[in-house]
């Protein structure tokens, strides 16, 4: 009678019991999960830089991997269909002509230009990076400091836009990388480097006959950047068919597309392309370029104009020009 009397009361006790202990499992369970995530994190962290590379070195730990999860993500979103690569330059030790042979020529691929290529590298001292990359461009800082800030990490340049001193428009850390369109821009540096007889033809404007860019400061982009920009950002045919002009990509979006290859979202100041009716517009904050001066160059602004403004509709790029 007793056990008949006291069960209903004994199961009530046991019932209270289990909440009890549900309730302080899932207490301490919530009290746990941030120093657990914490731990999956570091580890994931210390994972991610050992494993990530290339080069075989591993950068320094700057952020950590969930940031790096996030960029991951930002750049798939981009539906690019291609890894991130944070190698630039061309370097003499690649053995490029052996491990790295390429199908096409200049400027998306050095088919044809190998010794060139290697007679310049054979120069150039240094293929390092800068720890840090806080502004690439092609444009002059200068006089400008007020809107585009006053560090030039990388400037992007080819022959014809080479200034006589480029230490006018840069500070001393400055890199100078080459973009070399075709097999005369090559030969143009190498020229320069060993103080050669300079060969003008090939050239759609005079460049340089005298540069005094520092060996130590040169760098030679891999066209695999240009190909890359034209192929997946822009989307126009590598070889184009017969009787038709070439179109390359301006060094002023290949610029963003590098600086994406290391950024989640990259400031741009005073570059865009304006509506095609305004045809008289200038196209960057510096010099009197216009679309309508533009418009018989290698170049479609159309096209770019309007993947730069689906970059920037992707949150991507920040502060661009105006498009009206």
């Amino acid at each position: 009678m007793l056990g008949e009397q006291y069960g209903p009361f004994r199961n009530q006790r046991a019932k209270a019991y289990v909440k009890m202990t549900l309730k302080s499992a899932k207490t301490w369970f919530f009290r746990l999960l941030p120093v657990v995530l914490f731990f999956i994190c570091y580890y994931c962290s210390q994972f991610y830089f050992e494993s990530y590379g290339g080069s075989g070195k591993s950068p320094e730990p700057t952020v950590s991997v969930c940031h790096n999860y996030r960029l991951q993500r930002k750049w798939g979103s981009l539906k690019l269909n291609m890894s991130r690569k944070t190698e630039l330059f061309l370097k003499l030790e690649d053995f490029f002509w052996r491990e790295h042979l390429s199908a096409e020529a200049l400027p998306y691929g050095i088919k044809g230009s190998e010794l060139l290529l290697l007679k310049v590298l054979a120069v150039i001292s240094s293929y390092t990076m800068p720890a840090n990359i806080e502004r690439v461009n092609d444009a002059p800082v200068r006089g400008y400091e007020e809107d585009v800030g006053n560090k030039t990490t990388l400037r992007l340049f080819y022959p014809e836009s080479a200034s006589f001193n480029p230490n006018i428009h840069n500070d001393p850390d400055t890199l100078l990388v080459l973009v070399p369109f075709k097999q005369q821009d090559l030969r143009w540096l190498k020229e320069i480097l060993y103080d050669e007889k300079r060969v003008r033809k090939g050239f759609w404007k005079p460049p340089p006959q005298i540069w005094l860019g520092r060996t130590s400061q040169i760098r030679v982009l891999d066209p695999y950047f240009l190909r890359l920009t034209a192929s997946k950002l822009l989307q126009i045919p590598l070889q184009p068919r017969r009787q038709q002009k070439p179109i390359h990509p301006t060094t002023g979006i290949l610029a963003i597309f590098v600086a994406l290859n290391y950024c989640d979202v990259v400031h741009v100041a005073g570059f865009g392309y304006p509506e095609s009716r305004n045809q008289k517009q200038p196209i960057h904050y510096y010099g009197k370029e216009t679309m309508k001066s533009m418009k018989n160059s290698y170049h479609d602004l159309s096209q770019e104009g309007q993947v730069l403004k689906r970059l920037e509709d992707q949150g991507a790029i920040l502060y661009l020009h105006p498009h009206s």
